[in-house]
């Protein structure tokens, strides 16, 4: 009698399970199907370089500790440029376009996901693709600045620099082995916005 009883209760257990599981792929199936309906189309990974390409605009916060914080506008405009796999890569500050740097994006290893951006005066910054976002390390008269692009969506990318003074550190640790010396710096300030892609006139939607 016991056993009949414990089959009866795993069968029901086992058929509300799998009746769960129908559900939820039913669920998942008419949702990729109103996608493709709609001409959505399944999601996909967003990808390096083809997703960047465009021309981003929106606002950047300049945060230091102890000042007010300052805001301004910034543009990025990423498109192909003449030579293969060469893009443009021009930032524009400022809301008339007051600081206008037209540097070109040009691939080192492309396996690797090593790029550069070429500030055309001889000056060549190192950039590395992880996933969806780009991000380099410089360093010019004491300041190492870090940057960070990376994609939110098809239409939105953050961007970061922070600031580091190398001669504004502090060490710890012993300096042994098991507890090696650490430097550690000050990160004197922080740039963070999301730039919005731009729909250009004659631009499909």
């Amino acid at each position: 009698m016991q056993k009949t009883v414990l089959r009866t209760i795993l069968s029901a257990i086992f058929l509300s399970l799998l009746l769960s599981a129908t559900a939820q792929q039913g669920d998942s199936l008419r949702k990729q199907n109103r996608r493709t309906f709609l001409g959505l189309g399944p999601k996909r990974a967003l990808i390096f370089p083809q997703d960047f390409v465009g021309h981003w605009k929106g606002q950047l916060q300049w945060l230091m500790n102890g000042k007010p914080a300052q805001t301004f506008s910034m543009q990025l405009i990423i498109q192909p440029a003449d030579s293969a796999m060469t893009y443009t890569w021009q930032i524009i500050y400022g809301d008339k376009g007051q600081d206008n740097r037209p540097y070109l994006l040009k691939p080192v290893d492309t396996a690797k996901g090593h790029w550069v951006v070429d500030e055309r005066d001889g000056i060549m910054l190192d950039s590395y693709v992880h996933g969806s976002s780009l991000h380099g390390a410089f360093t010019v008269q004491g300041n190492t600045i870090v940057d960070n692009y990376s994609l939110v969506s098809r239409n939105s990318m953050r961007v970061e620099f922070f600031s580091i003074k190398l001669g504004d550190r502090t060490t710890s640790g012993k300096g042994t082995e098991d507890v090696p010396s650490v430097d550690s710096y000050r990160i004197s300030s922080y740039q963070t916005g999301v730039l919005i892609k731009v729909k250009e006139q004659g631009q499909k939607k």
